[in-house]
């Protein structure tokens, strides 16, 4: 996974706007007295928190906590987050006594520079978990922009966590920049040697993280219940201890992986064994081979520790994920806390995993000796197994330009595993591609593709859309269900169906207000045919397309629109557009926009060029000043070849 930087706080103007932020304040409560037991996630949003209120913003927090199951429950109420933070940040925190009502609101709107308001915890509505995208729009309709803070629920595409971001402008607070520096900085370019420690009880939890680890680790350390598969796996007697048999060939072929890769792969030699699951339970130390009928393996024994101690102590980076051992008995957390111990006395990086990891690391006291601890366990996990989080993922980059390759396959793999078998085979070729990648489908395979390219850098887009929600249109498709489907991106006005279909400026302009009313991104496309070339009529004839297209489309929307510039008479001809042909048009588009908008707003968009993009000419034009990627079509229905495109970005 490429790591392409994120736009942060400070890169937006605050200054007088209401900015939406998603922090992670569910904190575990007393269950007698409903006091916070534990605020640290209140305290790690207070940076970004007390930025905005500086900046003069105008400050609309959401949050859920707990989990709540049937709407509005007093016991799960951001009340006592609230207070706690009014208490923390020295000011008051006005609490909205619903989600997206008529209270909340008025009160967001009521707000002046510098003040806060709280909404009620946004899992009331079951639309937030559905990523519905008619309530983000409604969470998006009180503010002008967005800010995600929430680390810990970054792993979940949900209304609050990805879906504003399709409505507003958006960036990253310092929490979530802090992760993507510490853990994607240490998975992207680690200080050598990197060791990796995995614990936890199952293997099928881990496989992912292991095989990315092992493109990226010097050496892997495996503790924990999972250590016992891997133990049984290659001819071992462990007992009662933890084991999934059916994981046998997979513990074999990741073993295989790590020796190819030249990675140590380290599995405990000796174990501490326990009579029974019991705190109190008789225990002996012996060989991880060779534990005990009725006897389980509750933690790693003192060899164990010393061998796994002296990796640590060389190592530069350290990434330490669950325990390794039954840390909740004391008797059996002794493994765990020496490796928290070897960690805070090691000169490396250290980043620990959050869950258990950081439960040991505070409590032993440690915290001010490693480097950073993660604010989300699942997170930190999936970002750890090279995962695509979209709750960060849905930010705007931080640098303008980026790459656009977007294949669109017309009337080709419509049968669903058609389109999942291709997916499959690009996937690999393009998982360190920093383009961002899209796939145009038709509609038979939307679902299909949607579910195949979940927490990957692929997104899907869909080949048309009508403008309307709803109606007696047979055949057409809804922008309201392609938003819930998940598809990112619609192609309209594509040459092809304004000459066959009717599309007209006026239609397509339609169609874009559309898409953006439910968060679906459009990728406009504009051209002109040979007769049209030929009689000097280009530019006239594509001012007229983008005027009429993006008529009544304000500037805060410009971050979600891609235009395609695709000649006609270059598509499925074989005759390309030089690349100075094309970047002549680019750059004009680009000063069409400047017109309409601003000299900023046109320098921010991205533009493609659409006419018989291929694996060949991809990188010189994409290498042009005003062309920022490629609308492909037959090219993209090989995955080699499209894979080629995606990974010539500047």
């Amino acid at each position: 996974m490429a790591m392409v930087q994120k736009k942060n706080v400070e890169d937006l103007n605050v200054s007088g706007k209401r900015v939406i932020v998603r922090v992670d304040f569910n904190v575990p409560l007393d269950k007698k007295t409903g006091e916070i037991t534990d605020d640290k996630r209140i305290k790690g949003a207070l940076p970004t928190i007390k930025y905005l209120v500086d900046n003069g913003a105008k400050v609309i927090l959401v949050s859920h906590l707990g989990r709540p199951k049937n709407g509005p429950e007093p016991a799960f109420s951001m009340k006592p987050a609230a207070d706690r933070l009014a208490e923390l940040i020295g000011k008051p925190v006005t609490l909205a006594a619903d989600v997206i009502g008529e209270d909340a609101k008025a009160k967001a709107a009521a707000l002046k520079d510098g003040e806060i308001l709280m909404l009620e915890n946004v899992r009331f509505h079951k639309e937030e978990t559905k990523n519905d995208p008619k309530f983000a729009a409604e969470l998006a309709s009180m503010a002008d922009l967005y800010v995600n803070d929430a680390f810990g629920t970054a792993h979940r595409a949900h209304a609050s966590t990805a879906g504003l971001a399709n409505f507003l402008p958006s960036a990253s607070g310092y929490l979530i920049e802090k992760e993507i520096k510490f853990i994607g900085g240490a998975l992207a370019n680690p200080e050598r040697p990197f060791v990796a420690i995995l614990g936890g009880s199952k293997v099928s939890d881990k496989i992912g993280v292991i095989e990315n680890l092992i493109d990226k680790a010097d050496t892997i350390i495996i503790g924990g219940g999972m250590a016992y598969t891997f133990a049984a796996a290659q001819g071992g007697s462990i007992g009662n201890s933890l084991c999934e048999p059916d994981k046998f060939d997979l513990a074999k072929e990741l073993i295989a992986k790590a020796e190819a890769k030249g990675v140590k792969l380290l599995t405990p030699v000796d174990t501490v064994a326990a009579d029974a699951f019991d705190a109190n339970a008789n225990s002996q130390v012996v060989d991880t081979m060779a534990i005990p009928d009725g006897w389980m393996g509750l933690d790693i024994g003192p060899k164990t520790i010393e061998m796994f101690s002296a990796e640590i102590k060389a190592a530069k980076t350290v990434i330490w994920n669950g325990p390794a051992g039954v840390f909740e008995f004391e008797k059996f957390a002794v493994g765990t806390k020496a490796l928290a111990q070897a960690i805070a006395e090691s000169s490396a990086i250290s980043i620990i995993g959050g869950g258990d990891s950081a439960a040991a690391v505070e409590k032993l006291g440690y915290a001010d000796k490693v480097t950073h601890i993660s604010t989300g366990g699942g997170a930190s996990l999936e970002f750890i197994e090279g995962k695509v989080l979209p709750g960060i993922d849905c930010l705007q980059d931080k640098e303008i330009g980026r790459t656009f390759a977007a294949g669109n396959w017309k009337m080709n793999c419509g049968i669903p595993a058609d389109a999942v078998k291709l997916i499959e085979e690009l996937k690999p070729l393009v998982k360190d591609a920093t383009a961002k990648i899209a796939l145009g489908v038709p509609a038979t395979a939307l679902a299909a593709a949607v579910e195949a390219t979940a927490y990957t850098n692929i997104k899907i887009a869909a080949q048309n859309c009508h403008f309307e929600e709803k109606g007696a249109f047979t055949g057409e498709i809804s922008p309201l269900w392609l938003a819930k489907m998940g598809v990112t991106y619609c192609i309209i006005g594509h040459s092809e169906r304004r000459e066959y279909n009717a599309e007209t400026d006026e239609t397509v302009n339609k169609k874009a207000l559309a898409l953006l009313k439910y968060g679906v991104k459009p990728i406009i496309c504009c051209g002109e045919s040979l007769a049209q070339r030929e009689a000097g009529e280009t530019f006239d004839w594509i001012k007229g397309q983008i005027v009429g297209a993006f008529k009544d489309i304000p500037a805060s929307k410009l971050c979600q629109i891609t235009i395609a510039y695709e000649p006609i008479w270059a598509i499925g001809t074989g005759k390309t557009a030089t690349d100075e042909q094309a970047e002549e048009v680019c750059k004009f588009i680009r000063g069409v926009i400047a017109e309409l908008y601003c000299e900023k707003c046109a320098e921010a968009i991205t533009i493609q060029y659409g006419g018989s993009c291929n694996a060949g000419n991809a990188a010189g034009l994409f290498a042009q000043a005003d062309i920022n990627g490629g609308l492909v079509g037959g090219a993209s229905l090989k995955a080699q070849d499209f894979s080629v495109i995606c990974n010539a970005a500047k």
